[in-house]
């Protein structure tokens, strides 16, 4: 256990990924008279090949160090990705060899800021570790206020009902985003930032709650987002979300839309009206519902 006499992450970990389980789906015959969400414990120590007191000492947070091999095998009984079990295997990591960096500011670099600005018709922005917007290009700005440095992503995603407007596919955009910041987040939780959007988004968003205790982890780098613009209407954009190289989760978030497209003639259309391009609005080839 942690200092505070709680589980820690590991065994928080576990616990949740478990009770997703559905027994049926791991080859256990429903009786009808369980009194759990999914798995119990004793049937996950079965299914990895271990013994039935280690498995609740570690779900209760009394053995933090177990070995890789017992990982993986309860990785596969709790029905893991590659991912998620990567991102166990970084949980169990010793705390005693894991050295703490000291959190500077983040901030995008001159080189990456210059190069967003030549792309008028590509909105991208920066954002840092938990999601912090660290740069953003003018059509990105256009395209939501809420990339504009100085916001959040995910507390924007959640608590601000433009952003809710204008993403069509709100349902969706939410329940990637929270896997999305546990992946970049890795496993320290208990960083100050990440601890403080994670609270004001428990307490303010009942949909973020849920989605968090799921425990689930993906990093989703590429898609496509359903928009309603206000001003230039339906987009379906592309987009693309990049590692940068020499910062400690610092990603480039970028969007285009499908040449030709009617969303490539919005997001020109929205180029003008902000200023971004010298395209004048009239050589837009279709008219915006109003």
């Amino acid at each position: 256990m942690t200092a505070t006499g709680a589980p820690g992450p590991l065994a928080t970990y576990l616990r949740a990924r478990r009770e997703l389980v559905q027994p049926a789906s791991a080859g256990i015959p429903d009786t009808g008279k369980r009194r759990v969400a999914g798995l119990r414990r004793e049937e996950v120590a079965f299914l990895a090949g271990v013994s039935s007191d280690y498995y609740v000492r570690l779900e209760q947070g009394r053995d933090r160090h177990p070995s890789e091999q017992v990982l993986v095998s309860i990785a596969g009984a709790l029905q893991l990705d590659e991912e998620a079990t990567a991102y166990l295997l970084r949980l169990a990591a010793d705390l005693r060899t894991r050295r703490r960096r000291s959190r500077r500011p983040e901030k995008a670099g001159d080189g990456i800021r210059t190069l967003i600005s030549t792309w008028p018709l590509t909105p991208a922005y920066v954002h840092g570790t938990y999601m912090d917007v660290l740069a953003a290009n003018p059509l990105a700005v256009a395209l939501s206020p809420f990339n504009a440095p100085g916001h959040n992503s995910i507390l924007a995603a959640f608590l601000e009902p433009e952003l809710r407007a204008l993403h069509a596919d709100w349902e969706e955009m939410t329940a990637r985003i929270v896997p999305y910041l546990r992946s970049v987040a890795g496993p320290d939780i208990d960083d100050p930032r990440l601890v403080e959007i994670v609270g004001e988004l428990s307490v303010r968003s009942d949909r973020f709650r849920k989605l968090w205790a799921r425990q689930d982890v993906k990093h989703k780098a590429t898609g496509t987002s359903r928009l309603q613009h206000p001003q230039v209407g339906a987009l379906e954009l592309h987009y693309e979300k990049l590692l940068i190289p020499g910062t400690r989760g610092q990603t480039l978030v970028t969007y285009h839309a499908r040449p030709g497209s009617d969303s490539e003639d919005r997001l020109r259309l929205l180029a003008s009206l902000d200023g971004s391009t010298g395209t004048s609005a009239d050589t837009v080839r279709i008219t915006v519902d109003s």
